[in-house]
């Protein structure tokens, strides 16, 4: 019963240190990245979502 218990909280302790992971979207909002540039940190094969004129007008 003691080496359940020392197990589930090992357990336990795994999946909180797991789930601890940062995750970072890169955005171009600013335009202080040219669109090549956050093409190749996205990995991307075309750059033409992050052209400000290829964007399409949402009304």
């Amino acid at each position: 019963m003691k080496n359940l218990k020392c197990i589930s909280i090992l357990v336990l302790m795994a999946l909180f240190i797991a789930s601890c992971g940062v995750h970072r979207v890169h955005t171009n909002a600013k335009g202080d990245i040219p669109p090549g540039q956050m093409k190749k940190i996205t990995g991307e094969k075309s750059a033409k979502k992050y052209a400000p004129g290829q964007q399409k007008k949402k009304y």
